[in-house]
């Protein structure tokens, strides 16, 4: 038997937020979960990032009774989730408590692996997030975001793994969001990465498939001696999604390393979601897109599509080349952020309000200047001075250098009072959680949540 590689599949999760916008309905997913828990998976990742969001703005699903669901569906198989460390799963840092409640509640309800990440990769916006974890006792998987950048070396990344590890994780995530990890230097850092901090340290990488280079680079962490890799099944995978699992399980073939999936289970699971998949046409994103034009801009497909929007409302759809253009100058002002949730929407929009305004700085987002001032965290490129000096000015704020929750006041109190004023709201602490992540959103939810689940997914016939 040669060394086995663990497999976590995000088909529950991540596949569908990146090929069907997130609007899959609980409806559609049990049907696979028994043959998902008997396939042998390290993991099924099935919760956190837009799923939240779109379960109760589109879905009218409560996302902590789909939690409850799963772990009562798939009781072998561990859960897991993404989480947006100081973040949670909202768009602003919340307080130590508020994280701590959160962390809490997640596990209580069923989730077993919590992979923590901070869109600036400043660990101090996951310590509390860390802590809270392993106070429950569930899996606490710190996260590197990779990107590519002249400050963005592999002894860079690898420095913050032994930062990770001082932290207590018990696990590493690479975590390629924009498919840039190339094969030779997914070799170098999971190698870098166990040379420091001990063979023993499990390293997960998690890759997109939109560059169409990154099936090589998983082989290639293989070789390097990694420990846990995240795949898609197969009916919905590639382009902004995932590698196929089927496809993972068959490339090892005479590698000397072998996965412990059941392959018969896997394609009883491909079949369903191959189903499935035509009724969500409408939701669909290019399945067969590969774009090695992300090396040069580093701009994410999500981001594209933020930005074609943004530029069709202001009627402006012909600047786009020049948005495109203006997207790393704008990234390498603010000191190379990793361009992922919010940062990547903060430096795409700033990159359209420079091209449409016509001089550069000249007007700056809300959301821009806080990054400049070091409100979302740190960067690990230097920001350029001009810029700064602008930020300050047109704020009225002043540049911080501490961990930004430490300015936060304790606010769980006046969240959970908020949330009593709103019709349907059950007075657990999951609503207020609910309702602390997205306030308007959430107010609309309550209200039409005894009417039950929506599937949003239609007849293919219909469809066409």
């Amino acid at each position: 038997m040669g060394r086995v590689v663990e497999v976590t599949d995000v088909i529950l999760r991540d596949a569908h937020q990146s090929l069907l916008a997130t609007r899959m309905a609980m409806e559609d997913m049990v049907p696979a979960c028994e043959d998902l828990d008997n396939a042998g998976y390290w993991s099924l990742e099935c919760w956190g990032g837009a799923t939240f969001d779109a379960c109760i703005r589109f879905l009218n699903e409560d996302p902590w009774e789909r939690l409850r669901t799963f772990k009562k569906l798939m009781p072998k198989t561990p859960l897991q989730m993404l989480l947006r460390g100081q973040n949670l799963l909202g768009y602003r840092h919340y307080e130590d408590g508020v994280v701590e409640r959160f962390v809490d509640k997640a596990a209580e309800n069923g989730m077993d692996v919590f992979r923590v990440f901070d869109a600036l990769n400043d660990l101090r916006n996951l310590e509390t997030a860390l802590k809270a974890v392993k106070k429950t006792g569930k899996h606490a998987q710190g996260t590197i975001c990779y990107t590519q950048s002249p400050v963005h070396t592999v002894a860079a990344f690898v420095e913050m793994a032994k930062s990770l590890q001082s932290m207590g994780v018990d696990s590493i995530c690479i975590k390629d969001m924009a498919a840039l990890l190339q094969p030779q230097a997914a070799y170098d850092l999971v190698k870098g990465i166990k040379d420091a901090c001990g063979q023993e340290m499990r390293v997960h990488l998690h890759v997109h498939s939109t560059t169409g280079v990154t099936m090589v680079s998983l082989m290639k962490a293989i070789e390097a001696g990694v420990d846990i890799v995240d795949t898609s099944i197969s009916s919905l995978s590639l382009g902004s999604g995932h590698n196929p699992t089927e496809a993972l399980v068959k490339m090892l073939a005479g590698t000397g390393y072998e996965t412990r999936l059941d392959m018969a289970r896997l394609l009883k699971v491909k079949a369903h979601f191959a189903k499935v998949r035509p009724r969500y046409k409408k939701f669909m994103a290019d399945y067969n897109a590969v774009d090695t034009e992300i090396f040069d801009s580093q701009i994410p497909g999500g981001m594209i599509s933020n930005m074609a929007s943004q530029l069709r409302e202001m009627e402006a759809s012909d600047q786009m080349a020049e948005v495109l253009a203006e997207v790393p100058r704008v990234r390498a002002d603010a000191g190379y952020p990793p361009l992922v949730t919010p940062s990547s929407q903060i430096v795409g929009s700033q990159a359209v309000f420079n091209v449409l305004m016509g001089e550069r700085y000249g007007t700056q987002t809300t959301e821009f200047s806080d990054l400049m001032l070091g409100y979302y965290g740190s960067t690990l490129g230097e920001k350029n001075a001009e810029v700064l000096a602008q930020a300050k000015q047109l704020s009225g704020k002043e540049v911080i250098t501490g961990r930004p929750a430490d300015l936060l006041e304790p606010e769980w109190d006046q969240l959970r009072a908020e949330a009593a004023k709103i019709p349907n709201f059950n007075g657990s602490d999951e609503d207020v959680l609910t309702y602390a992540m997205f306030p308007s959103v959430a107010e609309a939810f309550f209200k039409s949540r005894p009417e039950g689940p929506k599937n949003l997914g239609q007849d293919p016939a219909k469809a066409a």
